[in-house]
């Protein structure tokens, strides 16, 4: 059975993938950066889907001991699933910052890049051996790097890097069969940027009508494409940054 590693999977599109790829049979184990209770909840709605999970804290935006990390993973892979091994990896945990160039802060700026670049890489370097061969990685993107709207330029700009990352993982990790793609989802129903997609009916309202399907996007329109894009039915997509969002702004 397989096993899938993803960052901020207790919440959000994180959980939403992870319950799909528990669905298909993947066990997983995720990491969450504050709420404990929720992960207790989230490892039970995965289990309820008759495979294994587990779960540890990482805090993506601070400076992480890949050492120590890696040993923490090791360990919970052999004590939950019985394997040193992971199929799939997801980088996927992130926050969002609305604000103008002039007000951005540099504080929250290096906060961004910990979370969305820095660490992202060096988390990827780190599990990279432990990565099977003929496995996949799925980096997180978003919609904002083909569209700009005002206030997000950081945000985007450090998802920008990981659609960069992930053409580079393609060309490293092609001599061990390892896929990598980038997965750029529109706006979505979730607590991301205090749920302001999901809260705001004034926005909510507004990207609807931008958008050629309707509405909003739902954690399970970009969970269902998560766990596809892992699969091994598609295993010919390698390098690409797929957008899931509807058809907004085309």
């Amino acid at each position: 059975m397989k096993v899938a590693f993803i960052t901020g999977g207790s919440r959000g599109l994180g959980k939403q993938g992870a319950l799909e790829l528990a669905k298909k049979g993947v066990n997983i184990l995720f990491t969450y950066a504050n709420d404990e209770k929720a992960s207790f909840q989230t490892k039970k709605e995965i289990e309820s889907l008759g495979v294994k999970a587990s779960f540890i804290k990482l805090k993506m935006d601070e400076s992480i001991n890949y050492s120590e990390l890696g040993e923490l993973i090791t360990n919970e892979l052999e004590k939950n699933f019985g394997t040193t091994k992971i199929d799939y990896l997801i980088n996927n945990a992130g926050f969002g910052y609305h604000e103008s160039i002039l007000n951005s802060e540099e504080e929250i700026f290096v906060k961004l890049f910990n979370t969305h670049v820095k660490n992202v890489f060096f988390l990827t370097q780190a599990l990279i051996p432990s990565l099977n061969d003929g496995g996949s990685i799925l980096n997180i993107s978003s919609g904002l790097t083909r569209f700009s709207y005002i206030g997000y330029s950081a945000y985007a700009m450090m998802k920008g890097a990981i659609e960069v990352f992930t053409r580079y993982l393609v060309v490293e990790l092609g001599d061990r069969n390892i896929r990598a793609n980038t997965l750029a989802p529109g706006a979505i129903e979730t607590d991301f940027s205090g749920g302001a997609v999901r809260d705001n009916k004034e926005l909510n309202k507004h990207i609807s009508s931008a958008t050629p399907l309707g509405r909003v996007g739902l954690p399970q329109d970009i969970g269902k494409v998560m766990a596809n894009l892992l699969d091994d039915e598609l295993y010919w997509v390698n390098g690409e940054r797929i957008e899931a969002s509807g058809g907004i702004h085309h």
